[in-house]
């Protein structure tokens, strides 16, 4: 069943990804929502930084078609829409009609009197109680709490460039690349040359003519450079697949070029095992 979310302002100011977190489903956001938005874009802390953020992703919108209406989010049928309605709907007589919260709720209730299956979304406690007295539907937004996996920093990239260039980086082990021979795809499928990458992030590279064709790489924050301890086995262990060459590499290198390492995987990819090898 497809939901209307109500979002209330403080889910903008604390993470402008809100707007692409509901999927499928319908996401209103009151006009109150967008005039609270303008008293923070002035402002130099993160909540004004999100606050310009959101109201440049809006205007931007705007441009697809009609916020009144509703506008396309994403491809799984996601809209977004703007809503100045519900003015006449009742509430509690000793409710501040003009307090931007209350207006909310009233929009929230408005929509509910349409049959609409609504939820609001806010960050408030109070305003979810709130919610609860006018039998609206309410939740915390809790998108933001763990990144999605996808998104998830892992310390490792697929880079692709030409089959000459890996053949290069092959021959000769004093040879470097350039991010700029380079190319990656980011999140959203789009690719991004050249590579967009972070010093000591472990580099798959591909060939773009022979997928098969591959190299392995750590960029040291100039440029990419050949794996120093690819071919040693600490205790007797080797590596069985990328991951573990990765793994090896970050815990043999010296505390200067990685004085903290992280490993992070499913259980039974040797994390412990590997660290009490290099170890010993």
């Amino acid at each position: 069943m497809t939901k209307i979310y109500v979002l209330d302002t403080n889910v903008l100011l604390h993470s402008p990804n809100a707007l692409y977190a509901f999927s499928e489903h319908t996401l209103v956001i009151p006009e109150v929502v967008i005039e609270e938005l303008d008293r923070f874009k002035k402002e130099s802390s993160e909540r004004g930084a999100n606050s310009r953020t959101v109201s440049r992703v809006i205007d931007e919108l705007r441009l697809q078609g009609n916020l009144l209406t509703g506008v396309k989010l994403n491809d799984a049928g996601g809209i977004l829409r703007l809503e100045s309605n519900h003015t006449n709907v009742e509430m509690p007589l000793h409710w501040e009609r003009d307090k931007a919260d209350n207006r909310i709720l009233q929009i929230c209730k408005g929509l509910m009197e349409e049959q609409c299956y609504t939820v609001l979304v806010s960050r408030d406690t109070n305003m979810r109680v709130k919610a609860a007295i006018l039998k609206i539907q309410a939740e915390d937004f809790r998108n933001d709490k763990v990144a999605v996996i996808e998104q998830q920093y892992t310390g490792r990239e697929t880079v692709y460039t030409s089959s000459e260039v890996i053949n290069r980086f092959h021959r000769d082990d004093t040879t470097c690349l350039d991010p700029g021979q380079l190319s990656m795809y980011d999140h959203s499928a789009n690719i991004m040359v050249p590579a967009k990458l972070f010093p000591n992030q472990f580099l798959l590279i591909r060939s773009v003519e022979h997928d098969k064709h591959t190299a392995v790489g750590r960029y040291d924050g100039n440029r990419v450079v050949h794996l120093r301890y690819r071919n040693r086995n600490p205790f007797g262990v080797a590596p069985r697949n990328v991951g573990q060459i990765f793994m090896q590499e970050c815990l043999m290198m010296g505390a200067e070029e990685a004085p903290l390492v992280i490993i992070k995987g499913p259980a039974g990819t040797a994390k412990t095992f590997y660290s009490l090898a290099v170890g010993l």
